[in-house]
C-alpha cells in the first residue's frame, strides 16, 4: 500500500513539473511541422516574401532551424510546392532584419515571413507559386492583411536585399489581391518629387538611390534607368491612389 502511495506521489510530482506543450498555430494546408526556436512575440499585419538564394530547400531548412544562424521565417515553400511550417504565426520570426516600411522600423514584429526555394536568377517553379497563392489566401482570410501589405524583402530593406528579385511575378499575385499593381493608362503624376512619392508609399528614402532601385525591382522590373522617369512617377501616383483608397 505504501509502495503504491509512493508511486502515486512520484507521478503527481512529475506531472506538476512538466511544462505543457505550447499551442502551435499555423496554416491548415498540408505542411510538415519543423519547429524553429528562433523567435519572440509579435503581431502579424504584413507578409514579407524572400528567396532562399540557393537551389536546395534542404540547405535552407537547415539554416532556418539552426540556433546558431539567428535567422528564421514562418514558412518555407520548396520548389515542389511543399510547405514547411517553421515558426508559430503568433511569434516574431527573424527574417527581415534591419528594415523599414511606412514608419515601421521593426518589420519583424508586424509580419509573417515566407522563404521561397529559388536561387534568384531563375523563374519561380509553378508548384511553388500555387502553394504560395494558397498560403497567402489562407493568411489574408485569417488576419485581414491589406493588399498593400504584401511586400518583398527588397521593399523593406532596399540597401541590403534584392529578394524576391526581378523574376518574381508580383503582377500575378496582385491580381489575386496580394500586393498592389498598376497598368496603363496611368494617372498624371503630381508635382511632388520622387523622394516624397516614395516615402508616402512606404519606402525608406534615407538612401534615395536604394529606394528607387527597390521600387523599380518590384513595380517596373523592365526599367533600364536608375532614375525615376515620368512613367515611374505615374506608376507611383497610381499605387498611392490605390493604397489610399483601401485605407
Amino acid at each position: 500500500m505504501k509502495a503504491r502511495a509512493g508511486l502515486l506521489l512520484m507521478v503527481l510530482a512529475v506531472a506538476a513539473c512538466t511544462t505543457p506543450l505550447p499551442s502551435i498555430q499555423h496554416t491548415a494546408l498540408p505542411s510538415e511541422l519543423r519547429l524553429s526556436g528562433n523567435f519572440d512575440e509579435r503581431r502579424p499585419n504584413f507578409v514579407i516574401l524572400h528567396y532562399t538564394s540557393s537551389n536546395n530547400a534542404g540547405r535552407a531548412l537547415s539554416t532556418l532551424t539552426d540556433p546558431v544562424s539567428r535567422v528564421s521565417a514562418h514558412y518555407l515553400i520548396a520548389r515542389d510546392g511543399k510547405i514547411y511550417s517553421l515558426v508559430d504565426e503568433r511569434s516574431r520570426a527573424w527574417h527581415a532584419g534591419v528594415s523599414y516600411w511606412g514608419g515601421n522600423r521593426d518589420v519583424n514584429s508586424a509580419s509573417i515571413g515566407i522563404e521561397l526555394d529559388n536561387d534568384g536568377v531563375e523563374a519561380f517553379a509553378e508548384p511553388l507559386l500555387n502553394s504560395l497563392l494558397a498560403l497567402l489566401e489562407d493568411l489574408q482570410t485569417r488576419y485581414a492583411i491589406p493588399a498593400a501589405n504584401f511586400l518583398g524583402h527588397s521593399d523593406v530593406a532596399p540597401r541590403r536585399k534584392p529578394d524576391p528579385g526581378r523574376w518574381f511575378p508580383w503582377q500575378r499575385l496582385a491580381a489575386r489581391g496580394f500586393g498592389l499593381w498598376c497598368a496603363p493608362p496611368y494617372p498624371v503624376p503630381s508635382n511632388d518629387d520622387g523622394s516624397t512619392l516614395l516615402a508616402a508609399f512606404g519606402y525608406d528614402v534615407a538612401d534615395l538611390e536604394a529606394a528607387i532601385g527597390a521600387f523599380k525591382l518590384h513595380f517596373v522590373p523592365d526599367s533600364d534607368t536608375p532614375q525615376l522617369t515620368e512613367k515611374d512617377r505615374a506608376v507611383l501616383a497610381c499605387l498611392l491612389s490605390k493604397k489610399r483608397a483601401a485605407e
